[in-house]
């Protein structure tokens, strides 16, 4: 999941000088105004409707969905189906977005924008539930179970284990991640909680949170990694350092398989913006809390992006990241050097990571000032824009999965050629992943194929380069890392999208959009006895059966599709299952969907106490 961007990347010209940039089309955040206020209840009108439905959706998520306070991602209407990122128990709940701590902050939207007690009650149950699940070491694990920790290594030893495509669950960690945004959205919501009412459980729950990220964070002994983050902490030593090759003989001559770099989550992890993550979180402390002592973190962080950009010594246009790099000197190989992760993450340069890190520095530049953050890039855009990464004009013919892409998503070191993902077998216990330079009949879970829009990352390049020092001391001066007193948070962290840096700039206002009253009757409509809505859900599951079969599968109906034989436990769209009995492509099922819900929530929010 990729959840940050730095928006101000891509405003076009006529936005830039709306935001304060003028004729020369430089951001700057805007002119200071005083934070927008909670919005009293609404009075009788074309606004009580939208209310009442906020608060009967509420009551209905709150009281009979949740499992003490906790949810997952999606439910059977008669809740005796529930699913998270895979088949979940009852029991259980899921920390990454759109999971708990993405309820709670919705609940405190409609709080900001109706000032009702009870959208504060439900963001209170559901934030103690997301307290309750903090590891010890202050950070948060994908999943927690309201059962006990037994409870949930027997889901890893059942479920999560028979995941074939889904390896970060196969195992129990024991410890808590920073992938996928898990503990970052669930610190928000925590230090959310706390500055609404000072309640000590969010103190001291933020307080554990801000800890474990500053001591999560790579010290200096590790060199060209200080300031980086790996991906779990605290470290496994019982961590997963290789995957097994069932059945090698079906593996392609000059294929490669497995985790080329043993342990990936002792590697500096750029995967799902793990350093964006913490680094906005950090910011947000800064600004909110006080605490310019996280200056220092952050500005560590920053550097260790920007030390991190690898150049190929053999193919010197080869420049950008890999999701990971490596913390430390490892099998002959350097700290820094680009790093191969999951069996179906090679030893590459990742494309898509490319351009959200110079989106990230391109970003850090606008925060600090500090031109080292745009001194590099240069080189990286030069790469995206390659001959040898871009996808052939016929794509769609050779790969329709790839359909609509522009680059391979990963390249080769060196080489600087594209290395495509693969698999045989039907389940875990007799397949495997394996890359090579064939195009044809990727997975289709993790694409081979990624949108890079190099226009526009060379454009906002260019527009910051060109800027006078006068200019940038202006928008530095109203830069978060600037804060010499609290500053507030956005008024939504979930109703409109989810805040970004740009918004957490002096005078910043994160604008609601228009919800015209006639959308919102429809929202309205839908409720399913005015209590909950439903909608398609994206994914299905096979329920766990045991352990798959070992024997070899030479077949092809599982290659290029979400899910294997009927002993894989990873979700699949349901209209699009392997096409092979027991297999039947069906409509998507309706279901409780928790994105569904706060997409619905955000729409009535923003209609009930707008932003201008």
């Amino acid at each position: 999941m990729k959840r940050r961007q730095f928006a101000i990347s891509f405003l076009s010209p006529v936005a830039l000088a709306a935001c304060g940039g003028g004729s020369d089309h430089v951001f700057f955040p805007p002119a200071a105004d005083p934070a927008p206020a909670p919005a009293p209840a609404p009075a009788p009108g074309s606004q009580a409707p939208a209310l009442a439905a906020l608060k009967s959706a509420t009551s209905y998520m709150d009281e009979v969905v949740s499992y003490k306070g906790g949810y997952v991602w999606s439910y059977s209407p008669d809740l005796t189906q529930t699913f998270g990122e895979m088949e979940a128990k009852r029991t259980m709940l899921w920390l990454q977005p759109p999971g708990t701590s993405s309820i709670g902050h919705i609940y405190l939207d409609a709080y900001h924008a109706t000032g009702d007690e009870r959208f504060y009650q439900a963001a209170d149950r559901t934030a103690k539930a997301v307290a309750s699940a903090q590891h010890s070491s202050g950070g948060w694990n994908y999943i927690y179970d309201f059962a006990g920790e037994e409870s949930l290594k027997h889901w890893y030893d059942t479920i999560g284990k028979n995941g074939w495509r889904l390896e970060e669950f196969q195992h129990y960690y024991g410890n808590a991640t920073f992938d996928d945004a898990t503990t970052a959205v669930a610190s928000q919501l925590m230090l959310r909680m706390y500055l609404e009412k000072k309640d000590p459980v969010y103190q001291t729950a933020t307080s554990n949170a801000i800890q474990f990220i500053t001591n999560a964070q790579f010290g200096p002994q590790f060199g060209v990694a200080d300031g980086g983050w790996p991906q779990r902490f605290p470290h496994n030593p019982n961590a997963v350092g290789a995957m097994p090759l069932p059945n090698p003989t079906q593996l392609p001559a000059g294929a490669r398989a497995g985790m080329e770099d043993s342990d990936y989550t002792l590697h500096v992890t750029f995967n799902d913006d793990v350093m964006g993550e913490n680094i906005k979180f950090l910011t947000m402390c800064v600004m909110a809390l006080g605490r310019t002592d996280l200056v220092a973190n952050i500005t560590r962080a920053m550097d260790c992006m920007q030390r991190m950009q690898w150049t190929s010594p053999t193919q010197p246009l080869q420049s950008g990241w890999s999701l990971q790099h490596l913390s430390r000197d490892t099998n002959g190989r350097p700290a820094g050097a680009p790093a191969g992760a999951r069996s179906y993450e090679p030893r590459s340069l990742a494309t898509h990571t490319t351009q959200t890190n110079i989106q990230q520095l391109l970003g850090y530049f606008t925060l600090t000032g500090d031109r080292k953050y745009l001194s590099q890039l240069q080189k990286a855009i030069d790469w995206l824009k390659s001959a040898s990464i871009q996808l052939p004009a016929n794509v769609a013919t050779l790969n329709p999965l790839l359909a609509g892409r522009n680059v391979a998503t990963f390249i080769e070191l060196d080489t600087n050629e594209p290395l495509y993902i693969h698999r045989y077998g039907s389940n875990i216990h007799n397949g495997a992943y394996f890359f090579d330079k064939d195009i044809a009949n990727t997975i289709s879970h993790y694409s081979s194929g990624r949108s890079v829009d190099t226009a526009a990352l060379q454009k906002r390049l260019d527009e910051l380069s060109a800027m006078t020092q006068a200019q940038i001391d202006a928008m530095v001066a109203r830069s978060p890392l600037k804060a010499t007193s609290a500053r507030a948070l956005p008024k939504y962290f979930a109703a409109i999208r989810e805040v970004d840096f740009p918004d957490l700039f002096e005078g910043a206002v994160m604008k609601t959009p228009v919800v015209p009253e006639s959308e919102v009757q429809t929202i309205i409509a839908a409720l399913v006895d005015g209590k909950y809505w439903t909608a398609p859900v994206p994914e299905i599951v096979n329920p766990y059966r045991g352990d798959g079969p070992a024997t070899p599968y030479t077949g092809t109906a599982y290659r290029s599709r979400h899910v294997g034989d009927v002993y894989d436990t990873s979700p699949y769209p349901a209209d699009t299952p392997p096409d092979i009995a027991p297999y039947v492509k069906r409509e998507k099922p309706q279901f409780i969907i928790t994105s569904n819900f706060i997409a619905r929530m955000g729409r009535l929010i923003s209609f009930v106490s707008p932003v201008a």
